[in-house]
């Protein structure tokens, strides 16, 4: 008898909230205590490149305000830094400090490190198909930042 349907999104967000758990406890032992899972996603929206509130509401699928209100804690955090735009000197655009790419940086070890736990439960033969499956399902477009705003409504 096939699983029940509605298990499969229980499923997949109860995994995804044990890896964003885990991340955020680690990250608070290696100096970055006050990041949340949306700081990650706007920090994530931001890039390595910066980017202008406008662009962060709109990876992010929030209001520019909200962005902007995001952006303003991501500052006092010391994560984030509004500068003015090289190329239009009208815009402000927003860059990570070395503080905020170092919690990106960090991040990205502790994801590597807790595939790698998935690995030693699951094997890493099932761990990609698992990967693979869920890409051959997940839009084409790639994926979205928008999370926080999507739970939102």
């Amino acid at each position: 008898m096939a699983e029940p349907g509605f298990e499969l999104p229980l499923l997949l967000f109860a995994g995804f909230r044990s890896l964003i758990d885990r991340l955020h406890a680690e990250l608070a032992l290696v100096g970055h205590p006050d990041v949340r899972p949306a700081h990650g996603f706007a920090m994530q929206a931001i890039g390595v490149g910066g980017a202008t509130a406008s662009d962060v509401g709109r990876r992010l699928g929030i209001s520019k305000q909200a962005a902007g209100k995001t952006v303003d804690r991501l500052e006092v955090l010391g994560y984030a830094e509004r500068v003015d735009d090289p190329v239009d000197a009208r815009r402000k655009l927003v860059r990570l400090t070395p503080h905020g790419i170092d919690a990106l940086e960090r991040s990205a070890e502790i994801f590597d490190r807790l595939r790698g736990e998935w690995a030693e439960v699951l094997g890493e033969r099932r761990l990609r198909d698992l990967e693979g499956g869920l890409r051959a399902v997940v839009p084409a477009d790639g994926f979205r930042l928008d999370v926080a705003g999507w739970f939102g409504g």
